[in-house]
């Protein structure tokens, strides 16, 4: 069950929704297969949530071999620099990191009709590009509302933390800073945009909050009961979790969300630069 609050977070949702979940029409498949190009994607993106993409895009392309990997922030920032060999394209939604690897010289230019068309402010020299983009939610159990008011706002769940630290106690979760990029990437944005949020930090070690590595693993917990309320999951893994799992509610805060960006990039020893770049402007192209 979904309930989408404010207006910013129903349109970053529905295009999103539309663009990953829902799928993407599919191009026509070409002539039969007779030699495949390898591409290998090392991404922190959900496989599921990105099926209908990559079916897409193997229907436009079967001259090429995709090998998508779907990995945690911290191994797919890992691989970049690693190498032996390098992979094709590298998805993250850790931007600092994504940042950090193109401005140290990990990333291949792409110059294309599409990439030149990418709106200036979601990309960067035309090397890294930002696709996605979805609003960070908070997401509780639907029997939330026998024992509390469930919170919209953060000085809603700000009031939860501080007046009911005792039925809370081990059933909240969030990312964990040390173990996600996208946890620690949150936790800044958190902390630039108010000071109040050290309040929620503190209201969080108060109720002994459960630090995750992955959207999932709090989802999991919140349908298997043993979180109640969870505090800055990706809105797009939430959304798709929730049409299944009627137990869980998202919630796009009514104060304020962050909005993440995913970012992809060729790496610059990519082994099938030509793949590479078809995956990435195909990725534009939607």
């Amino acid at each position: 069950m979904i309930a989408v609050r404010r207006g910013i977070g129903r349109r970053l949702a529905g295009w999103l929704a539309l663009g990953l979940a829902l799928g993407m029409a599919m191009a026509p498949g070409g002539a039969a297969r007779a030699q495949t190009t390898p591409l290998v994607v090392e991404a922190a993106l959900d496989r599921e949530v990105v099926a209908p993409l990559l079916a897409a895009f193997r229907a436009a392309h079967p001259e090429i071999e995709l090998d998508f990997r779907d990995r945690s922030t911290l191994e797919v920032d890992a691989r970049v620099a690693a190498g032996e060999p390098a992979p094709d394209v590298v998805i993250s939604s850790a931007m600092p990191w994504q940042m950090a690897r193109v401005n140290a010289g990990y990333a291949r230019r792409l110059d294309s009709p599409a990439a030149r068309r990418w709106p200036a402010w979601a990309k960067w020299r035309d090397e890294v590009f930002g696709f996605t983009f979805e609003p960070i939610v908070m997401a509780y159990r639907l029997d939330l509302s026998r024992h509390m008011v469930p919170p919209q706002t953060h000085a809603d769940l700000h009031r939860l933390l501080t007046t009911e630290p005792a039925r809370l106690a081990g059933r909240v979760t969030t990312y964990s800073p040390l173990e996600s990029g996208v946890g620690y990437t949150l936790f800044q944005q958190d902390a630039r945009y108010t000071p109040r949020f050290w309040d929620l930090v503190a209201g969080m070690g108060r109720v002994d909050a459960r630090l995750e590595a992955s959207t999932r693993a709090m989802l999991e917990g919140l349908s298997e009961g043993r979180y109640w309320l969870g505090y800055n999951l990706l809105g797009s893994y939430a959304m798709v979790w929730a049409q299944d799992h009627p137990e869980v509610i998202v919630q796009v805060p009514q104060d304020y969300s962050l909005v993440m960006m995913r970012m992809a990039f060729i790496h610059r020893d990519a082994p099938h630069p030509q793949a590479a770049e078809a995956f990435v402007d195909f990725l534009l192209g939607r």
